[in-house]
């Protein structure tokens, strides 16, 4: 083995609430893990303002400060947390091999993947503008439709979720304008339905998103258009919901592992983290396209570490499952 090669017991590749779980629970069940951030330390709750729907936050927490509690208390247990990406990997072989920024090579006898999906937007610069401030732009109704309670909000899309969440909002808010670009909705019959014979949810057909109007602070409106005609108008909102989908990020282990038809990863066996590769296990959002919860990511983090440990111990008879990883 080359001296460049680094050899590890437990790579976690990913941050954010599945990422850091594994390496509280890795850590302390003395697998000694390795965690590379990715290109977004923290994952996405680093661009949510205030997360209160998270277990032991009575008064709430934004997201950025979420992710550093939980980054130190992985760091408290022993966890080497580094900058960097993975840019390439190799499973064909009992050697798990994995490239860091495409130069440094790692060789891990288990790996957690954590890398997350990313929410879909239409890139609009002023879309872009408020979701950065955080001034009323959304990819996700059950985290933030709280905050909108009594208020007129609109949601982009036309799928299955996109009912869902227009649904939901349609529970705390005022008003929820659904902006459909065809004529027709893309969910199901029964989904579709649903927002249809919900009183307070406005349905607009043909009708795409021309920009998102504020303050320079918040959203105070969207400007709309029809695309059969081009007629354009405003419709005054606090709020501006995105539910075009997600795009988990794991292109660079589509050769490796087994994948469905959107990208994310699939449980060989169902009720676990594993993949159909031995020794390498999935947490979070990059194998959920379901729940997409900060708790339910966190919870999957501590099943892959739970289930490395248990493999590590099945290969190596002087490694010892850790009977203080359940407490």
């Amino acid at each position: 083995m080359s001296d460049t090669i680094e050899k590890v017991k437990c790579l976690i590749i990913g941050s954010g609430p599945a990422g850091y779980t594994a390496a509280i629970y890795a850590s302390r069940a003395n697998m000694h893990p390795v965690l590379y951030q990715g290109e977004q330390p923290g994952g996405q709750l680093t661009t949510t303002n205030d997360v209160e729907n998270f277990p032991g936050y009575p008064e709430g927490i934004t997201g950025p400060e979420m992710m550093i509690q939980l980054q130190k208390q992985a760091e408290r247990f022993g966890t080497d947390i580094r900058h960097g990406w993975i840019t390439k990997v190799d499973f064909s072989g009992n050697i798990h091999k994995v490239w860091v920024n495409e130069e440094k090579e790692i060789h891990a006898d288990t790996v957690i993947i954590s890398t997350g999906a990313s929410a879909k937007y239409l890139n609009l610069p002023s879309e872009q503008k408020y979701l950065k401030l955080g001034g009323g732009v959304s990819a996700c109704a059950v985290c933030d439709g709280f905050f909108y309670r009594n208020q007129e909000v609109v949601i982009v899309g036309a799928g299955d979720s996109a009912c869902e969440e227009a649904h939901y909002l349609s529970k705390l808010c005022k008003k929820v304008t659904m902006l459909v670009r065809r004529d027709e909705f893309r969910a199901s019959k029964i989904m579709a339905q649903r927002v249809i014979n919900t009183e307070n949810i406005e349905i607009l057909y043909n009708t795409e998103t021309d920009e998102v109007l504020g303050d320079g602070q918040v959203v105070t409106g969207v400007r709309v258009f029809n695309n059969l005609t081009n007629e354009k108008h405003v419709i005054d909102a606090t709020g501006f919901f995105v539910a075009i989908g997600h795009k988990p990020n794991t292109d660079v282990f589509k050769d490796y592992l087994d994948l469905d038809e959107t990208g994310y990863i699939i449980n060989a066996v169902p009720g676990t983290s594993k993949t159909s590769v031995e020794g390498v296990f999935v947490s979070g959002d990059a194998a959920d396209h379901v729940y997409r919860q900060a708790i339910t990511a966190a919870g999957t983090g501590c099943m892959a570490a739970l289930d490395a440990e248990r493999y590590l111990a099945s290969k190596d008879s002087d490694f010892e499952v850790a009977t203080s990883t359940y407490n």
